[in-house]
């Protein structure tokens, strides 16, 4: 599976509706940290299936992070079966995000 881009109106189909677990990446073109997570999250997508990796831009959609209280970039967020059960800020390595997606 690939990385899923999202936008503020499809966040609700994509995130909040979906069954099982969803990890958003909240990120923008111009963070360097972001940029560096990038290919560990498209690794992720690749290789855990019973998980959606999706990827929002937050100066494309600003609404959905305003909303949830983004404050700082990257931030990711775990959503179960529509609620949120996580969050982490910054870049992670590969190992702790597959740990922390295994824990929720």
């Amino acid at each position: 599976m690939s990385v899923l881009k999202i936008t503020d109106s499809s966040f609700k189909t994509d995130v909040t509706d979906a069954k099982g677990k969803v990890l958003v990446d909240f990120w923008a073109e111009w963070c360097g940290p972001c940029r560096m997570l990038s290919p560990i999250l498209e690794e992720l997508a690749a290789e855990v299936d019973e998980t959606t990796i999706a990827k929002l831009n937050i100066d494309e959609n600003p609404e959905t992070a305003a909303i949830l209280g983004v404050r700082s970039i990257p931030t990711l967020m775990i959503f179960k079966n529509g609620q949120m059960v996580g969050t982490k800020v910054g870049v992670q390595s590969k190992a702790s995000l597959l740990e922390w997606i295994e824990s929720v």
